[in-house]
């Protein structure tokens, strides 16, 4: 391993704090975690597509969630897993394979927050102007609207990471367990104040951009039920509302850690 610190793609990987006595409790609790995630969005998006009578937007707009969460999970967890029972002083990862992981872990959180945007879209037509649902959303503005989101966080994700390869490096150690926006920008000994613009810029945008679109759903969902007596239409907000709010918080608690400029 001395070798390896006088190369200058090599980086050691110092934020997985470990114990040997805690590793295989770690290992099976991470493992039991990814299974899940893998079978429950694996088996949804398999329901989805063979039921063609789920072939409606609200939920292929969860088979895209479903699909990102597939995406995010294989890029953090796998390498987490294989670590786990790896001697910090051991843990190391080119820095090729840390670009590859910051994109990905960026990519993943910022499509969440962007498909969360379409899906408050979604409901917002079905409910406060159900009569030309069927007109708005068809299945072509469905996959305009998915291919949107994607290509939004893809382009700003790309600027991004291009920010942090065009720095230098003259430090070798990442106190993150992955590799992110700021794990790679603090290798740098360069000036960094426009990663840090950007980063910034960046994550307002798109955490102001997705709560904005859910706030302003409920309040008009809501203000619509105000003024209805259609129990039926209540209900259904009723159920939009909740559905949102849980799916926003499981995406805000265990994905917006990947996407801040710096921790």
């Amino acid at each position: 391993m001395e070798n390896l610190t006088f190369n200058a793609d090599i980086f050691f990987l110092e934020g997985l704090k470990v114990t040997p006595q805690s590793s295989f409790p770690a290992f099976i609790l991470l493992l039991i975690i990814y299974i899940f995630i893998m079978v429950s969005n694996i088996s949804l998006t398999a329901l989805i597509c063979l039921d063609r009578s789920l072939h409606q937007p609200m939920y292929l707009l969860f088979c895209n969630m479903s699909i990102n969460d597939v995406f995010g999970a294989s890029t953090i967890i796998p390498r987490l897993l294989s670590d786990i029972f790896i001697l910090t002083k051991d843990r190391y990862i080119t820095y090729k394979e840390c670009v590859i992981q910051a994109f990905c872990a960026h990519f993943h959180a910022g499509t969440s927050h962007s498909v969360l945007m379409v899906m408050a879209f979604d409901r917002y037509v079905a409910i406060c102007n159900p009569l030309h649902y069927a007109a708005i959303m068809t299945n072509k503005m469905v996959l305009k609207l998915t291919l949107l989101a994607w290509f939004l966080a893809l382009g700003s994700v790309v600027i991004l990471i291009g920010l942090n390869v065009r720095l230098s490096r003259c430090k070798r150690a990442i106190f993150n367990p992955f590799c992110d926006n700021a794990s790679l920008f603090k290798l740098s000994c360069d000036n960094i104040i426009i990663n840090h613009i950007y980063g910034l810029t960046f994550t307002v945008v798109l955490f102001s951009s997705s709560i904005g679109s859910m706030v302003l759903t409920y309040a008009k969902i809501t203000a619509v039920c105000l003024t209805s007596k259609n129990k039926a239409l209540n209900s259904k907000a009723l159920r939009t509302c909740r559905t949102h709010l849980f799916v926003y918080l499981i995406i805000y608690f265990r994905k917006n850690i990947t996407i801040l400029p710096n921790r």
